[in-house]
């Protein structure tokens, strides 16, 4: 998992939804905002529209954290530190127990990633 002072609080991701440059995947859509701050901050939005139960969501969610958590050691060397907020879009249905929906998802954010840090 990702320390908390990497993610976002609920008032920022706000912020950065107000203002904020979008970059889209098939599944997701990701906001980001140049911060102040010498790290990025993280955060990732489920709707209870694309996930039948809260297990599903928090697995999602943790997964997500876990890919960013790996993805922060591997190469966050760069002069921008940014918030950025990863929103699952409403018609995406998430399920954990189908293999081809976890691949996808990874997919998408591994795309998002390497779009947003090039």
């Amino acid at each position: 998992m990702i320390l908390k002072e990497y993610r976002l609080k609920e008032k920022e991701v706000k912020k950065v939804l107000k203002i904020w440059k979008p970059f889209f995947s098939y599944w997701i859509v990701l906001n980001s905002l140049v911060n102040k701050l010498s790290y990025n901050k993280f955060s990732i939005v489920i709707w209870s529209k694309s996930v039948n139960t809260n297990v599903t969501r928090n697995f999602f969610r943790r997964f997500f954290y876990n890919k960013i958590h790996l993805f922060t050691k591997k190469s966050l060397q760069n002069n921008k530190y940014l918030d950025l907020v990863f929103i699952v879009k409403k018609q995406t249905k998430l399920d954990k127990k189908d293999k081809k929906t976890i691949i996808s998802f990874e997919k998408d954010l591994d795309f998002l990633i390497k779009k947003i840090f090039k």
